[in-house]
């Protein structure tokens, strides 16, 4: 028998997202908003849906996730990442489908912190000859 919620956590740079995805009418609900009300931005909402697109899942579920930290490029990004994985554990032969799209590796990229001497992780303070 197979469960009828599924949930992935994802993370990239300081965000992390809690998804909890249950068959439904395609609901999407971000910290008790709507997706755009959350991110504001239709290309934010467009890398989110990248998974449901692509696997054809869209109107198939409804997803209901938190995320915090970070700002709203890495909240999306964890949003993304924790869909796709809350979307294998419902079906495993979707896996091949996102692992081909990138949907399931985690984006290591991290802040690089700051060296003393420097203004930041590499930028300097102005030289000056005299």
């Amino acid at each position: 028998m197979k469960a009828t919620e599924y949930y992935a956590t994802g993370r990239r740079k300081d965000s992390i997202a809690r998804v909890r995805m249950t068959p439904g009418s395609g609901k999407f609900e971000v910290n008790q908003k709507t997706v755009l009300d959350h991110f504001r931005r239709e290309t934010l909402k467009m890398i989110i849906e990248q998974p449901l697109e692509k696997t054809e899942t869209m109107e198939k579920f409804d997803i209901i996730a938190t995320v915090n930290g970070g700002g709203l490029t890495g909240q999306a990004g964890a949003l993304r990442l924790g869909i796709s994985r809350a979307l294998v554990k419902f079906d495993d032969e979707l896996k091949p489908i996102l692992r081909a799209s990138g949907f399931l590796t985690r984006d290591p990229r991290e802040k690089e912190r700051k060296k003393y001497g420097l203004a930041g992780a590499r930028k300097r303070y102005q030289f000056s000859k005299r």
